[in-house]
Parts: C-alpha cells; structure tokens; sequence
C-alpha cells in the first residue's frame, strides 16, 4: 500500500499542473464574443435555411476573431476581404 500513494500523488501533480496550464491557455474576452454575436447575426441574419446561417456564424465567427471587426460592407474592413480559403480555388473565406 505504501508504494500505491508515491504514483497517485505524482499522478495528481501532473492533473494539476495539465488542468492549470489549460485554464491559461484557454481565457475568453467575453466582450469580443459578444462583439462577434452580435455582429456575425446580424450579418448572418439573410442566411435562408438554419444550415446556411450555422455555416455563415462559424466563418464569421472565426474572421471576427482573426480581424476584430465584421464589416456592413466586406470592403468597410481590408483583414475581412483579404481572407480566402486554401487551394487551388482562392474563394473568400468570410460571409
């Protein structure tokens, strides 16, 4: 029994230090997440069928992230419209 706590203890430093290093990697603006709701539904709002607008949130969702900003226009922000997706076909990547 006595060589069974050495193992656990060990075992329950490394769940610490793994659980520690995740919350800090892992913090949310909870202001800019709003910002992108906010903006990404309204830009999304036209999106006909509940597929295309889960779609248009996602990749609005991630270019407002990139370029902290959603445009009325996609040419109002230049990080927004310089954003295309990988490939031989260079389509833009942001609604």
């Amino acid at each position: 029994m006595a060589m069974a706590k050495p193992p656990l203890q060990t075992a329950a430093i490394i769940l610490f230090v793994l659980l520690a290093t995740v919350s800090c990697l892992h913090t949310v603006d909870t202001a800019a997440l709003g910002f992108c709701w906010g903006k990404c539904s309204a830009r999304c709002a036209r999106a006909s069928a509940r597929r295309a607008w889960a779609a248009c949130m996602s990749s609005c969702g991630l270019c407002c992230e990139e370029c902290n900003c959603v445009p009325r226009d996609i040419h109002d922000c230049p990080c927004y419209s310089n954003m295309f997706t990988t490939g031989p076909k260079k389509m833009p990547k942001c609604p």
